[in-house]
């Protein structure tokens, strides 16, 4: 079975999706073998609805960006600057004519598997944390965050209930200050800060 984390080869079938978010317009390219490839998922709906844009600072780095929906709405509704890294080389394709087809500035995306290519620091790191990977590789995105956090920078991410969201929470209350901002239809939607 094919997964969004993988760079298995599957027939391409790239369709177009526009969307609304914050009263923004948005285009969005998807494509067989990403996430969410029928449009904006849910959950990054609600985690873009319900983090606060005035303190995500200056430059965010969104982890496992998929074609890119959080990173290029962050970057249209704040100014900041973006990188979006996944492991999936399609998702990175599709989010590279994404950033053109929605004209921002200041963002790119490229490859890197969790924060191997990272070498900066953030004043916001973001995921919508690629469940079905594993928790080990959830644990390294999210936990190792702290890494790639600037100092009074914060994490924001989103987790269904059923994907382990209470005993995540209490994971990273052993390492940041976490605040649950919002419970919707399952989905929390958490903030770290150090």
């Amino acid at each position: 079975m094919s997964h969004y984390f993988s760079n298995e080869k599957l027939p391409s079938n790239v369709k177009k999706k526009e969307c609304t978010v914050l009263n923004s317009n948005f285009i969005f390219l998807t494509d067989n073998g990403v996430f969410s490839k029928d449009g904006l998922d849910f959950g990054s709906r609600l985690l873009l609805e319900v983090i606060p844009l005035d303190e995500v600072g200056a430059n965010i780095l969104d982890v496992g960006c998929g074609y890119g929906c959080i990173g290029i709405v962050l970057n249209k509704l704040t100014n900041a600057s973006v990188d979006m890294i996944d492991v999936n080389l399609r998702a990175i394709h599709l989010a590279n004519r994404n950033i053109k087809e929605n004209n921002c500035n200041n963002i790119r995306a490229f490859e890197s598997n969790c924060y191997e290519k990272i070498d900066s620091k953030y004043s916001c790191i973001v995921t919508n944390p690629p469940i079905r990977a594993g928790k080990k590789i959830v644990y390294n995105i999210v936990m190792n965050a702290i890494n790639y956090l600037e100092k009074n920078g914060a994490l924001f991410l989103v987790i269904r209930k059923e994907q382990g969201a209470k005993s995540l929470i209490s994971d990273l209350e052993k390492i940041y200050n976490v605040e649950v901002l919002e419970r919707k239809k399952g989905f929390f939607i958490i903030k770290c800060t150090f």
